[in-house]
């Protein structure tokens, strides 16, 4: 039962009850009409976003891939990798349609029932591997975030076929497998980047030997500019490959200390961003940046991302062929489901979590 809207969540049990013991998610509070944001999603001031910080016409690369194995599109996806962490990429192989029908896929999802959303959850659902969810770690958090997910952990086409919902995981496993050619395709760019021109089965599955999808739903938001849709944070992947929708609020910290630079939407473009693992991989050659993304006001926002992972039982630290060449190690070899376990133990904190690394 919905909560009256005279003073619906003054008392944080009701609002967790309603948020995530019912699966109604922030979807369900918007939907509410509430007037003002829950006290418990506003957050502190130094992590609201400040509208001075950002950089007017600043912009990350936009990389055409028609021709990604030209020496001078090498360099650009190189040079972005190390330069800004984030990248968008046009003209690659993932068709506009099959974007166009994993977007439509995330709506119809979060348009479910929130009793058929639920059975997803931690408490329901019949694996990890499939997990709605909401805020970032809500346990760990002293403000939450305002966003509803479905994260999906592929392990098989059959596991995937048993257990996601039937509703997406059609569009998802389509746009997961087109992805793949594209990724394998900036690995092997970044990889040459790196004086490691032959990528066995043993380095790919190093690389790209896991893969997680999350579809991301943003609801409207009263008092956007008290909370965060996404705090700051980096992502934990080696590449992260994001679909976003032509809503906008995606910024990703530029080189300037604490300026903020948007991403913004192109039509038929992937974002492309460096994850801690492959800076460590890289021993800080690229660079995994901050980001962020702010709550709307006005409208209701998606984005899907592709996190490309090492496996779990993965050890992840600088590439034997940079240590070879002569360079000095900065991060120590890690397992990587303890840098994972890591990053979910704790509130989104910046860059925080690859101190766990560093020698």
């Amino acid at each position: 039962m919905a909560p009256t809207l005279a003073d619906p969540f003054n008392d944080s049990s009701a609002l967790i009850d309603f948020v995530i013991n019912q699966g109604n998610g922030v979807k369900g509070l918007s939907e509410l009409g509430l007037k003002a944001l829950p006290k418990q999603y506003i957050q502190p001031f130094e992590e609201r976003m400040c509208m001075t910080n950002i950089v007017p016409q600043g912009s990350i690369p936009i990389i055409d891939m028609s021709n990604w194995e030209d020496p001078k599109v090498a360099k650009s996806i190189c040079d972005a990798a190390s330069e800004w962490g984030f990248f968008q990429i046009v003209n690659h192989d993932v068709p506009v349609e099959m974007l166009e029908n994993v977007k439509d896929a995330t709506y119809n999802f979060f348009r479910l029932p929130a009793e058929v959303k639920n059975k997803y959850s931690k408490e329901h659902s019949s694996s990890n591997n499939v997990r709605f969810g909401t805020s970032f770690t809500p346990q760990a958090e002293k403000a939450l975030e305002w966003k509803d997910y479905l994260s999906l952990f592929y392990v098989s086409e059959e596991e995937a076929s048993a257990l996601w919902p039937s509703i997406c995981k059609e569009q998802v496993l389509d746009y997961m497998k087109k992805s793949e050619v594209v990724i394998k395709q900036l690995l092997q760019v970044l990889m040459k980047g790196l004086y490691v021109n032959e990528i066995d089965e043993a380095k790919e599955s190093l690389l790209m030997g896991s893969m997680r999808t999350n579809l991301n739903y943003y609801p409207k938001c009263p008092n956007p500019e008290l909370t965060v849709g996404v705090g700051r944070h980096s992502d934990v992947s080696t590449l992260t490959i994001l679909l976003q929708d032509e809503i906008g609020g995606l910024f990703v910290r530029g080189n300037e200390g604490d300026d903020w630079i948007h991403v913004p939407p192109i039509k038929g473009s992937l974002v492309i961003n460096v994850g801690d693992a492959l800076q460590i991989m890289s021993n800080g050659r690229y660079r995994s940046v901050e980001h962020r993304v702010v709550a709307n006001g006005n409208k209701n926002r998606i984005s899907v991302p592709i996190f490309v992972n090492p496996r779990p039982v993965d050890m992840i630290g600088p590439l034997p062929e940079l240590v070879a060449n002569g360079e000095k190690p900065i991060y120590k070899q890690v397992l990587y489901s303890d840098y994972v376990k890591h990053f979910f133990r704790k509130a989104h904190d910046g860059k925080k979590t690859v101190e766990f690394a560093e020698l």
